[in-house]
């Protein structure tokens, strides 16, 4: 993942740093470790809401 304009690039860098630990809390009775959550939240909108905490809207 290249960025190069600005502080694009150290934002970026907080995003992949951040995401992985979502899957950590993730308190869904799912099987499965990180990679294969990762797919999941990749391919379903639900379950990408539910780790944000978009739910409740």
């Amino acid at each position: 993942m290249r960025s190069r304009v600005k502080n694009a690039g150290a934002n970026l860098a907080i995003i992949r740093r951040l995401v992985p630990n979502l899957f950590r809390l993730d308190t869904a009775k799912r099987k499965g470790g990180i990679y294969t959550r990762r797919i999941l939240a990749a391919s379903s909108d639900s379950y990408r809401a539910t780790l944000l905490g978009l739910m409740e809207i």
